[in-house]
């Protein structure tokens, strides 16, 4: 064992005697030093602020399993069979699988073999269709293991899905990565032939970034830190490519167009004070109706997706850039109408905050439990997704200060929703908030960290000074970064699960800067600096198990919000620049790791031209001189013009901190698939599983060390149930299962009340549906009674297929409303294109009703347009009341 230590010691020695400095990070996983960065045998480095080498090879294709799992899928949903009961093959010398019956129980997998599979192998994948073409032509439709169903006439197509490339389990984009199977003509038999473990030589050649663009009109950067130097200079050069020919900015080599949180999170990063202009002309891209515009997602973006406000983030961070009033009267009214639109749609009366995905997460099993469909996650309360709603009050209320506007409002809203923030989602026992409040309709907490949105309330004041500190102490980091959510999520690849997102980084850094943590801030930087320095272009993500570019589900290089991230980190930290209405406020903060001088020069700011210097390391500054004067709370005024020198010398000091908590990648267990069985709830027992959680009516109420429950409550009741492993970690909860007699459940057919549709879907309940559009039944009145006084939970069950589950932005929308009092907006997101026979349930609300009359009706109010505008289209079924 010395001897290890000893050869350890040595290696290390001889690494640094190699870079002749000191390292600015070192860790089991890799090395930065100031001209290079070391992981293995991989090494990048910094010839010049110009030029960077790296001879980096991904190990995807070399390790890549002879264990292929995989499933088939119709029409591009997860509908074979339960989660993570999925099919296997253990390929050995062969190219074609065995024929696989469709929904057939798999034999248990198989340990993880020990060689791989060679690059670029062709492999044929064969399943037998005959139970799905046998119901088609007996039923008209197809029944899947969950009970969903698919019509024949909604049909079009099969496909496989799986977890080795090019198979991938994002299912609705099945189509678009050519995963269609082909009718083979033989009995029902269906294939595809794909390339297993694609290799290209190229990619795997030593590399050099050069600078090649002429960046004399931008800011240089030079430093005691030639690695910083360079990587600020290729993200330079990389921000000029990204402008197109209209003056905006594309989103990323691979994404072209303006996307509404990417380019918002990108301004606020760093593109406000770089390219003030191209900055604004993208956000008004992204407006329409003199609102801002959610981009297309999840059922149908907005109000599903809700996180567009984002954009006021970036347009006030113009603003304190350039001083300019007539963008900030512009921005204020866009911004105003769109969060009181917000305000009838997303408010959650009983916590204060407001409903919508996960900020920038918007994958639905990349983050969210599988079984939650779109409406449960517009129900859900997400911390990113608040943080930015409260900052967005809170600038709109600034704004309207200066503007001579009223304000109160939208600041007790911020404060609404910040004291919803703090009373729901943060969790004493860990010390850091929350990932979301989730289920349906009983929300829970889910305990995972969610790193970009622990960032933002640090960065907005959400947390105060104790919380803060707390944070960075506690919530897990793993070593190649800090991942967006902990743990992760067993059986799903990487993308926004077991990744780290460059510009969350950046996020989590200025965060650990503003606390004052010196160790968090140094492993956050040495995290974007390897992967910019090894990789030599700012991609999007990369695997945080292997810290690896290859092996998310998508990935693009030149992504605009990670190259703002680096850029911001010599800008917002190394210089310590935050914009104000009225000048500059400068506070550097600079790792003992990172001394020496550091100079930027030729910055523009409104009338005047800075060239910038800092010397020293600390969080405090010990003298700032502007042009050789003292510069009065270290605040430079906008008024200055002309071109000046801000020297500051730090004070040394140590600004440690409280430390980190770094971690493996950790999984939690997946959640228990329960089902129902007279009184009693059961489920499969997982393996690793200490425990079980029972959860009812959205609280714990007991654990069991056994795979069933029994039910003893007389009245409609919600459980669920987590599973928590020998560490603590708890899973997410299984799918709620409402627990009633019969008499409790009451339909009525909305068609008895509106005129119904001649339209020719299937699978309906009663006589028929009834169409709701822009110009059809734009408003609906049932009228029902109840025989007691109790708690009902009403919701309704429609179709929409104007678009696919994941994307576009025909969600409909309508307002509820309950003898004529204004409850709330029901959501009807998008359940496939074309799918009108695919039904399913809108979110619920739950009412106390006195014995009696009561009338439900859905208008179409003004702030139920959605992003589509023209299109607002779903079929109403029934009407569904459950007794509590």
């Amino acid at each position: 064992m010395r001897s290890c230590i000893l050869i350890l010691m040595l290696a290390m020695l001889a690494a640094c005697q190699k870079s002749g400095k000191d390292p600015l990070y070192q860790s089991d996983a890799f090395t930065l030093y100031p001209d290079r960065v070391v992981q293995g045998d991989n090494e990048a480095v910094a010839v010049s602020p110009n030029e960077i080498r790296s001879n980096y090879k991904s190990p995807a294709s070399a390790s890549f399993s002879r264990l292929v799992t995989f499933k088939f899928s119709i029409n591009e949903k997860d509908n074979e069979s339960p989660p993570g009961q999925d099919h296997w093959v253990l390929i050995g010398d062969e190219h074609e699988s065995p024929v696989v019956l469709f929904g057939a129980q798999p034999d248990p997998k198989p340990a993880t073999p020990t060689g791989f599979l060679p690059p670029n192998y062709n492999y044929t994948f064969r399943v037998d269709l005959t139970p799905v073409i046998r119901q088609f032509d007996e039923k008209g439709y197809y029944e899947a293991y969950d009970g969903s169903r698919v019509a024949k006439a909604d049909f079009k197509g099969f496909y496989i899905a799986g977890g080795s490339e090019p198979l991938t389990w994002d299912f609705v984009n099945l189509e678009n990565h050519g995963l269609k199977l082909k009718d083979s003509g033989k009995d029902n038999i269906y294939t595809i032939t794909v390339r297993l473990n694609p290799y290209d030589p190229d990619e795997n050649q030593d590399k050099t970034w050069k600078l090649a663009a002429n960046l004399g009109h931008k800011p240089m950067y030079r430093s005691d830190q030639p690695i910083v130097d360079a990587l600020f200079n290729l993200s330079l050069e990389e921000a000029v490519k990204n402008i197109e020919p209209d003056s905006t900015f594309r989103t990323g080599a691979k994404w072209g167009g303006v996307w509404t949180r990417d380019i918002s999170y990108s301004i606020l990063l760093a593109f406000a004070y770089h390219e003030p202009e191209v900055a604004r002309i993208s956000l008004m891209k992204k407006v329409k109706r003199d609102r801002i515009i959610q981009d297309t997602g999840s059922g149908g973006a907005w109000p599903v997706s809700s996180d567009r406000t984002t954009w006021a983030l970036a347009a006030w961070e113009i603003y304190k850039v350039t001083g300019d009033t007539d963008w900030l009267k512009k921005a204020y009214a866009i911004i105003k109408n769109t969060l009181d639109d917000d305000y009838q749609t997303l408010l959650s009366t009983r916590t204060g905050m407001y409903t919508g995905e996960s900020s920038f997460l918007d994958w639905r099993e990349q983050t969210y439990p599988k079984w939650m469909n779109n409406a449960d996650i517009f129900v859900s309360e997400n911390l990113g997704t608040n943080a930015v709603h409260y900052q967005a009050h809170v600038i709109l209320a600034e704004m309207a200060k200066i503007l001579g506007q009223p304000y109160q409002v939208y600041e007790a809203r911020a404060e609404n929703i910040k004291n919803g923030i703090n009373q729901y989602l943060w969790m004493d026992p860990k010390g850091f908030y929350g990932q979301y409040l989730y289920g349906r309709p009983n929300l829970s907490l889910s305990p995972r960290a969610e790193a970009l949105g622990e960032s933002l309330a640090v960065l907005f004041d959400i947390a105060g000074d104790i919380q803060s500190t707390s944070i960075f102490q506690n919530m897990p980091v793993t070593p190649f970064g800090v991942p967006c959510i902990y743990p992760q999520i067993p059986g799903i690849p990487p993308y926004h699960n077991n990744a780290v997102w460059p510009f969350v980084q950046s996020y989590w850094n200025l965060a650990a800067a503003k606390t004052g943590n010196e160790e968090a801030l140094n492993f956050g930087l040495a995290a974007l600096y390897r992967a910019g320095g090894l990789f030599l272009t700012n991609y999007e993500n990369f695997v945080a198990e292997t810290g690896d570019y290859k092996g998310t589900e998508i990935n693009s290089d030149r992504m605009l919000w990670s190259m703002a991230g680096n850029l911001a980190m010599v800008h917002r930290v190394f210089m310590g620049m935050s914009f104000e209405p009225d000048g500059i406020q400068f506070q550097p903060v600079i790792p003992k790791t990172y001394p020496g001088t550091k100079t930027l020069t030729n910055f523009k700011y409104r009338a005047a031209t800075l060239d910038i210097t800092v010397n020293g390391t600390g969080n405090r500054i010990q003298t700032i001189n502007l042009d050789g004067k003292p510069l009065a709370n270290a605040f430079l005024p906008a008024d200055v013009t002309g071109r000046h020198a801000i020297e500051i010398v730090m004070a040394g000091n140590d600004f440690g901190g409280e430390g980190i908590n770094l971690q493996p990648v950790r999984f939690s267990l997946p959640n228990p698939q329960t089902r129902e069985n007279g009184q009693d709830i059961r489920w499969e027992p997982l393996k690793g599983a200490e425990y079980y959680l029972v959860y009812r009516d959205g609280e714990v109420m007991g654990k069991t060390n056994d795979a069933h429950y029994e039910v003893t409550s007389p009245s409609a009741t919600e459980y669920k149930i987590s599973a928590v492993d020998s560490s603590g970690v708890e899973s997410f909860t299984s799918e709620p299962v409402i627990m009633m007699p019969s008499s409790a459940l009451r339909v009525i057919e909305v068609e008895g009340f509106a005129a119904r549709s001649g339209l020719p879907y299937s699978d309906y309940s009663g006589k028929g549906f009834v169409e709701i559009s822009n110009d059809r039944n734009k408003s609906v009145a049932i009228r029902f009674s109840v025989d007691e006084s109790d708690y009902y939970q009403l919701d309704f069950r429609y179709s929409n297929g104007s678009g696919p589950w994941n994307t576009d932005n025909k969600c409909a929308i309508r307002s509820l409303y309950l003898n004529d009092v204004y409850a709330g907006v029901l959501v009807f997101p998008q359940r496939g294109q074309d799918e009108w026979s695919d039904w399913g349930f809108s979110n619920s609300y739950t009412f106390k009703l006195d014995k009696g009359r009561h009338t439900v009706r859905l208008v179409l109010e003004p702030w139920n347009t959605n992003m589509n505008v023209d299109v607002n289209t779903a079929m109403l079924d029934y009407l569904r009341i459950i007794k509590h």
